[in-house]
């Protein structure tokens, strides 16, 4: 996908606000709940928004420093 630098901000930007929406209706629901299934259901689904968040944090990193990552996955320095 061709996007250009802001096209990609603005991507990852909406897409945090879409799993801080689920992320806090999730919390929100899961201490609510009394019934102790119910509840570890919705504490999944926070666990799982977690880890959509990194993965998109991550994603932002790759795509705003992509030679830095690449460099460093392959273990390269930049003083070599």
């Amino acid at each position: 996908m061709n996007l250009s630098q802001s096209e990609w901000s603005r991507l990852f930007h909406r897409l945090n606000n879409q799993l801080g929406i689920i992320l806090a209706n999730a919390e929100l629901l899961e201490s609510r709940l009394s019934d102790e299934t119910q509840k570890a259901r919705a504490g999944q689904v926070v666990k799982s928004v977690l880890e959509a968040i990194d993965t998109v944090q991550h994603m932002r990193r790759e795509v705003n420093e992509p030679a830095e990552s690449s460099a460093a996955a392959h273990g390269e320095t930049s003083g070599q």
